[in-house]
């Protein structure tokens, strides 16, 4: 995570300056008109993470500016985090400095919070931690009413679980998450809310059954489920997917499969060129997959999963990088129509943008 200048004045003027560039950026594509949805000015970030910084008897959090590891910033306040990471983050500190134990060779503390007031924090050393450690950290759940974990190499030590528990309203439904530590979870929890309720307003008229690839914890799976006769949803990592097993079971959702396979794989064995142990149990041959949702990495989509979503008569695609979302673009909407284009303000005071398209078959 890089330095944000949190300017709340200067908020809609940056966000205006943030639409214009992606309409210039997609101007060749028939755009319809670009749905904004705003963050908080303040107070956005459910999870971060801060080098510490020793200093004779000192002991501070460091940022680096973008792209320069060498020039380091100290952080004495920091209103771009959650109200419940700001208000412990500091007093967390300043209770570990006369530590010797808590202090010695820590170098980065990580927080993940929730809307819903829970909070994890992990403190990561270079240096082996035990049950001593264990003993003098105790005292900092109990004083902080947090999660904590330990971290150093080939060890994880947890005073409790790894997990917090987040809690959204999406349309006047609450949903629960399971989330856990050093797994992906969305960062803006209530732009979070904004591009799942835009996910289900556009895809209410659907139909059939939906495949979902990159599912992650079932963020949009779960919700979007209540759109579609059945959800067949795939994600790779396995923490990801006992945490959306999880996540299914909470929120009494019984039309939703998840199944631990690469989109790459999942691409191929629904058309028919390869079969999988793990999709055989699965009745596919029975779904009418209309619409396809998809979530990628940075990286965008490959060749063959371009070509196995143009399969779909409907395609939501969630970007969080509006260059390869404009490169695949160029392959979809040969067969594709715009109809829906919304970005989503997840990092304010950034250049980065996450994008949410809706195409349906031309």
């Amino acid at each position: 995570m890089s330095i944000s200048v949190v300017e709340p004045e200067k908020y809609q003027t940056q966000l205006t300056v943030k639409k214009a560039a992606t309409a210039e950026q997609f101007a060749d594509f028939n755009l319809p008109e670009i749905e904004v949805f705003e963050s908080p000015k303040s107070h956005y970030r459910m999870r971060c993470e801060f080098r510490v910084w020793h200093e004779d008897d000192d002991l501070y959090y460091v940022m680096f500016e973008k792209g320069n590891k060498h020039a380091r910033i100290r952080i004495d306040h920091c209103p771009m985090v959650s109200k419940r990471i700001e208000e412990v983050m500091f007093n967390l500190l300043e209770d570990i400095r006369p530590n010797e134990v808590l202090r010695r060779k820590l170098f980065q503390i990580d927080f993940l919070s929730t809307l819903s007031g829970e909070l994890l924090v992990t403190l990561l050393y270079h240096r082996p931690i035990d049950e001593t450690w264990t003993e003098a950290a105790r005292e900092l759940k109990q004083k902080y009413n947090i999660q904590l974990i330990g971290r150093s190499r080939k060890t994880k030590i947890l005073l409790d679980q790894d997990f917090v528990i987040e809690k959204l309203d999406i349309n006047g439904r609450d949903y629960i998450y399971k989330q856990v530590e050093n797994s992906f979870s969305q960062p803006n929890g209530e732009v979070c809310r904004h591009m799942i309720s835009w996910a289900l307003d556009a895809t209410q008229n659907a139909g059939g059954d939906m495949v979902e690839l990159y599912c992650g914890n079932g963020n949009f799976t779960l919700p979007m489920a209540q759109n579609f006769r059945r959800v067949v949803a795939t994600e790779i990592s396995k923490t990801s997917v006992r945490a959306a097993q999880f996540n299914i079971e909470e929120n009494n959702i019984d039309n939703v499969d998840v199944v631990r396979i690469s989109s790459e794989e999942f691409s191929q064995v629904l058309s028919g060129a390869v079969e999988k142990r793990r999709t055989k149990d699965l009745g596919l041959k029975e779904c009418n997959f209309t619409t396809v949702l998809v979530d990628p990495p940075r990286s965008g989509l490959d060749d063959d999963t371009v070509k196995q979503v143009q399969e779909y008569d409907n395609i939501l695609y969630i970007s969080c990088n509006p260059d390869t979302l404009a490169e695949n673009l160029k392959v979809i909407t040969q067969t594709h129509e715009l109809k829906r284009f919304a970005i989503f303000d997840q990092f304010p005071y950034t250049d980065h943008l996450e994008c949410g398209v809706y195409l349906s078959r031309s």
